[in-house]
Formats: structure tokens, sequence, C-alpha cells
């Protein structure tokens, strides 16, 4: 293994440095995971590059605008090649005169194994720090899923690293949180390994530590909830005249086992962090929050206006709800994409909450039906996205319908047994947080997916059109 601390290239020179920074204002904004799609004018300025070895070059890329509006901070290693070597396919950034190749470090294996070493060897440099818990094997990587806000790569099958790319000043509960649930012995969560801190600019321009990586251990045997769920909905569409619950795939008691490890997490969180009571204030705030997310949906959305009056009526009952548990730490973003199924029953990952949010703010207490809400979208999400495939079909919306309430009503029901709590004594406070989904849905499809948008907005409708979610005992 090469040693991540022996001497390597310095900095580029100014020219240089400049020629890369102009590949990088046309390369970062066509990411999936740049946030600034529609802002005017983005401009890039490397405020931080660090050689950790001949190759690797670790950047710290910030985005300005020409609105003059907020910076955002991004992650993005590269690999130079400066004899023009052929580098991965799809992972070239473009030719920088004076210094070679430019590539995604993230997605080149050049790029993945230096990164290894430098945890594995818990190494330091220039504001970088590596901290490893456990020995760590040298294995091959290559990047896996859908990137959004992170990229990850798996090494082998034993490691999986996910690289934050839009950084955030702060520790990123992800990694906060999965140390504490591990450490407390949760059969819920993927062992912590190691992880990569550096400084980001604060909004007063101070340097403020960071979270940019976070390796864990690979569940090998570990199937995602959503390709689950689809398989269950592909049977049901299958079959002529069969309910859900006389399909072979039937999902209901994995729904359930899952609302039961849902809900012991949250049990495990509430005595790990501080908890805050949901008095009349505290709802208040939250419903201010909703209100809020609800304005900036609105203006991105007109479609949404017919929902306006009928969502700020569901917000302001939250605001008056005669009951609501205890605010804590959650998960923050909890849907089917976010947890696995393995040979030891349910896990849960990704716990940095709405990528979107500063890192204050994903921190702080929240009510735990959040999370409740956000995978009973998750089921309505997966039901409807098949109906996408074969529209126009006589009986299929329907039948979408069914599965998602039955492994809602699954999901309710095991969280309810686990956690102690009558559902039903806070009807007002899930109706709540399950429509602010939906609206968070609708403006992030209408500016990632316009196709999927359908599915969100009928949801908000008919949300409107019901009095609270449903939160009895699963059918058997």
């Amino acid at each position: 293994m090469r040693d991540p601390t022996s001497p390597a290239a310095g900095p580029a020179d100014e020219a240089t440095t400049a020629a890369l920074a102009e590949l990088l204002t046309e390369w970062v904004p066509r990411q999936r995971w740049f946030a600034g799609k529609g802002r005017p004018g983005p401009a890039a300025r490397i405020a931080q590059d660090v050689a950790l070895t001949d190759q690797l070059r670790h950047l710290i890329v910030e985005m300005r605008f020409a609105d003059n509006g907020p910076t955002d901070s991004y992650q993005v290693p590269v690999v130079i090649r400066p004899d023009a070597a052929p580098g991965p396919v799809g992972g070239l950034l473009g030719d920088v005169p004076g210094l070679g190749l430019v590539y995604d470090g993230l997605h080149d294996p050049v790029g993945s194994a230096a990164v290894l070493d430098f945890l594995a060897a818990g190494g330091h440099r220039d504001g970088l720090s590596a901290h490893a818990v456990e020995p760590l094997a040298r294995l091959p990587g290559h990047t896996v899923g859908v990137e959004q806000s992170n990229t990850s790569i798996v090494y082998g099958e034993d490691y999986i690293l996910k690289v934050f790319r839009r950084l955030w000043p702060g520790h990123n509960p992800d990694l906060e949180i999965t140390r504490a649930l591990a450490a407390a012995g949760s059969p819920h969560v993927a062992r912590p390994l190691a992880w990569l801190e550096g400084s980001v600019a604060g909004p007063g321009g101070e340097q403020t530590e960071t979270t940019l990586a976070f390796l864990q251990a690979y569940l090998r045997s570990g199937t995602e909830g959503w390709r689950l769920a689809l398989a269950s909905v592909r049977d049901l569409y299958a079959e002529g005249d069969l309910h859900p619950d006389e399909v072979g795939g039937d999902f209901a008691a994995e729904a359930e086992r899952l609302g039961i490890a849902t809900a012991e997490v949250h049990t495990l969180l509430a005595q790990l962090f501080p908890t805050v009571p949901a008095d009349r204030p505290a709802l208040r705030a939250t419903a201010d929050t909703l209100h809020a997310r609800l304005d900036a949906a609105l203006a991105g959305v007109p479609e949404l206006a017919g929902c306006e009056r009928g969502a700020r009526a569901a917000f302001d009952a939250l605001a008056n709800a005669p009951a609501a548990p205890p605010l804590q730490r959650v998960h923050g973003d909890l849907h089917l994409g976010q947890v696995l199924r393995t040979d030891f029953g349910w896990v849960l990952f990704d716990f940095e909450g709405e990528p979107a949010r500063p890192v204050d703010e994903r921190r702080r207490p929240s009510s735990p039906l959040r999370d409740v809400a956000g995978m009973l979208r998750s089921f309505d999400y997966a039901a409807q996205s098949m109906l996408l495939e074969r529209a126009g079909e006589p009986g299929l919306p329907y039948r979408a319908q069914e599965w998602a309430q039955r492994n809602r009503s699954a999901f309710l029901a095991g969280y309810a047994a686990a956690s102690g709590m009558d559902l039903a004594e806070y009807d007002v406070v899930l109706r709540a947080f399950e429509l602010d989904k939906a609206i968070y849905e609708v403006l992030y499809e209408a500016r990632h997916r316009p196709s999927w948008i359908v599915i969100p907005l009928g949801s908000v409708r008919r949300l409107l059109a019901e009095p609270a979610p449903p939160t009895g005992v699963a059918a058997r």
C-alpha cells in the first residue's frame, strides 16, 4: 500500500488553477448533485487544493452566482493524468493545458484507491483529517447507485464509502447518529469504519469543520426496501383479479417489521440525545416551517395553487394539535430507498436528513412522526410509480391504492406496537407531516423529473380530501 503521507505534488500555479476553475465552472452545474440549478451565472472558485498523491487532488470548490446570493461549496476530488493516459469512460472533466487530462477522482480507480489509503492510514494533511476505527484492507473500488447529493464507492464486498458532494459547515448527522446507534448496540445500522473531515467556509466566511466522507461496513446480503416493494407491486399487477394479500409477493409482513425497526431506532435515539417537549410554541414553530416550505413550493410549482388553502389549514391544525410526541433526533429523510432488508432484519442508513437543508437545521430535534410520514409517502410512491409504465390499464389505479393502503397500515401497526404510541392520538400531526412531504416531492419532481410530478401532486389532492392517514392493524 502506498504511504498516503509521503510527498506529493504541490498545488498548481495560478494560471493552471484558473484553467481548472474554468473547467469546473462548466462541469459542476451539469452534475446531479449540483444544487444551484436555475441560478444565474455559476462560476467556480477553488477554495482548497490538497494533493493526496501525485495524481489525486482533493478540491473544495465554491460555486458563486451572478445573483450575489449564497455561495455553495462542493467536494470534487480529481485525478490528473499528465501523460494523457486514458482514464475511466464517462469520468472525464476535460483537458487543462500544462496539467493534463482531468478526471472525476471518485469514478477513477486511482482516485478511489488513494482515498481508501488515506483513510486507512489515519492521515492528516493540509486541513484534511482521516479517522479509522479498525484496520482497513486495500480493496478495489467502484461507484454504485445513482448520484444525488453524494457519491458512493463500494470496496470489494466489505466497505461502502459515502462522499458528500455538497458541503455544509458542521458535522454531518449521518456520521454522528450512526456512530451513536452503533455504540449503543443497535442492530439497525451498518458498522462505522472510518471518516474524513475537513473545513469549509461558514456564513461569515470563517472556516468550520465539516464531514467529507463516511465509510461503513457493506451489507452484501442486503436488498433495498424500494426494490423489494417494487417487486411486490409488480407481482400484484401481473395478476388479473387478486388482492395484495392473495399474491405471493405480499409485502405487508415486511412493512410491519420495518415499522418495528423504525420505532426501535427512534426509541434508542430518544435515549442517546436530548428530547424537547412538543409544547404549543414548538408546534407553532414547526407549523411556521411547514408554511415556509409551502411558500417555496408555490413559487416553483403553479399547479399547487389550488391546494394552498387546504394545506395551510392542515399546518394550522398542527400548530393547535391537542397532543404530539416529544421532539428528538430522527432520520430526517426516511423512505424505502434508505433501508435494507438483510439476513438479520431491517437496517436504516443515510441519517443525514434532507441534504438541501443546512446541517445545523438537520441536527435539531424534530418529530419522529416526520420519519413515519416519509415512509408512508414511500409506499404510495412505490405503487404509483409502476402506474407510469402502464398508463391507461383499467383497474390498476384502484389496485395501487389498495397495495399502498395495506402496507401503510402494516407499517403503522408495527410502529405503534414497538413504540407504544397511540397513533390515532396524533393523526393531525401525522397528516400535516405527510402533506408537507408530498408538497416537497412536488417541488423536487418539478425540478428534476417533471414526468413524475403527477404522483405527489395526486397525493396532495388525496390527502386534502382525507381527514387523516389510516392507523388500523394490518391484515394478516
